[in-house]
């Protein structure tokens, strides 16, 4: 059996050459570009609420956004904008559980 956490895709806010992405609230902006894919469509007469499949978050003081696989099987074109956003920006990207920060390195400013 596959556990939930394997499901998961973490785009760190760190890019590929160490440095801390900016704004400092990319995260969040991105999830709520994203807000509206979710399971059983987007909300009407709500306010702003995470998909649960793009959610941000932080691990170990890092931003990230945690994207569950589950959006790719259900909007890929919204799954491929996430990954071509990470892509885009060279940012880190980690499957599965959490990374463990000693595996990347503290970012530099």
């Amino acid at each position: 059996m596959v556990s939930n956490t394997s499901k998961k895709v973490y785009i760190l806010g760190i890019t590929r050459s160490g440095h801390t992405f900016r704004p400092s609230d990319w995260a969040e902006r991105l999830a709520g570009v994203m807000s509206q894919f979710r399971p059983g469509g987007a909300p009407t007469g709500r306010h702003l609420a995470y998909s649960p499949w793009c959610v941000p978050s932080s691990v170990n003081n890092v931003r990230c956004v945690v994207v569950h696989e589950d959006l790719r099987a259900h909007h890929v074109m919204a799954w491929d904008f996430v990954m071509g956003f990470a892509k885009d920006n060279e940012l880190q990207l980690h499957i599965g559980a959490p990374p463990h920060m000693e595996n990347h390195p503290h970012p530099k400013s």
